[in-house]
């Protein structure tokens, strides 16, 4: 089996790292348009391989897609960040046009591939994606809901000193700081309700810290985070490839699901080899489904800025 990451920056190298430390294909194709930064990074890593015992071969490329050919999943990582001074829909703008032209080359040697978008604003992305491909709408997938999760259960986390991975929790909606939702009426710990261990003050404060986890990050290191987006990446990639079926938030086509149309944001979903399987819903209360809607209405007008490009 073959992965793409597209993007060789900090995001794409560490997921391809994850990637290729799990075995979890034959092959990683890293791709970037800096020349040499790919072939870079991918040598770093190979030369990991007798250290950490992997077998899988990772290979850097220049702007050559033909070096992609037969991807069964594909990352996309590149795009610009929000740099001072930028507006959101000349974000929009910038990286619509890079996110399809990526699609665009990759669907030329890899036809069946499902893609995988972590380029932001990434519900808007994951939606301009699937309707400048004419994809299956199973095989594209945004990455958002997966990280998120991953950060609600470390909040959690510190206030119940216990491991991260005895939590269940589920973040949804868009992935920005005011429109993801975390869902701490949901969120378990070992099968048990964690609100039965939590005030409402820190219950209040859990919501709060995941929903800014990223812009914290930000602050802390000067630049987006990346250990952990690349982390969740090959978390769904695992669950692609391996066929685990399991149960990941992420951003997908919404076609009446939830109350909204027309739209990709974050719900659970079933992972498996052929994407995304089927939506599960989660019985949202009046509050949560208001928030829901709240944010579907945040990202559709920024969906709206593709109508004018």
């Amino acid at each position: 089996m073959k992965v793409t990451v597209v993007g060789a920056g900090a995001v794409g190298a560490t997921c391809a790292d994850n990637i290729a430390r799990k075995e979890i294909c034959r092959k990683v194709v890293l791709l970037d348009i800096k020349e040499g930064l790919a072939e870079g990074k991918a040598q770093d890593m190979m030369q990991t391989a007798t250290l950490l015992g992997f077998d899988t071969k990772i290979t850097g490329v220049t702007g050559d897609y033909s070096k992609t050919s037969d991807s069964d999943v594909v990352v996309i990582t590149s795009g610009l960040p929000r740099k001072p001074g930028m507006t959101r829909e000349e974000l929009i703008s910038v990286n619509a046009g890079i996110v399809k032209n990526v699609c665009e080359e990759i669907l030329k040697y890899s036809p069946n591939a499902i893609i995988i978008i972590v380029s932001n604003p990434m519900d808007t992305m994951t939606y301009h994606a699937l309707k400048a491909t004419n994809l299956p709408k199973n095989r594209v997938i945004g990455m958002g809901g997966t990280l998120d999760s991953s950060r609600f259960k470390y909040q959690i986390s510190q206030h119940l000193r216990c491991s991260p991975s005895d939590l269940s929790g589920v973040v949804i909606g868009g992935h920005g700081d005011t429109t993801m939702i975390p869902l701490i009426r949901h969120a378990s710990w070992n099968s048990v309700p964690v609100t039965n261990f939590l005030t409402q003050e820190q219950q209040d404060k859990i919501v709060k810290d995941t929903m800014v986890g990223g812009a914290t990050l930000t602050g802390l290191l000067g630049t987006s985070a990346w250990y952990a987006p690349g982390a969740a990446v090959a978390k769904l990639v695992e669950s692609i490839l391996r066929d685990e079926k399991k149960l990941r938030t992420c951003s997908v086509l919404l076609e009446g699901e939830y109350g909204q149309k027309d739209i990709c944001l974050g719900v659970p979903v079933v992972i498996g080899k052929s994407g995304w399987e089927r939506i599960v819903d989660l019985q949202l209360s009046e509050d949560e489904q208001a928030a829901f809607n709240k944010s579907a209405d945040a990202v559709r007008a920024m969906n709206d800025v593709l109508k004018t490009l």
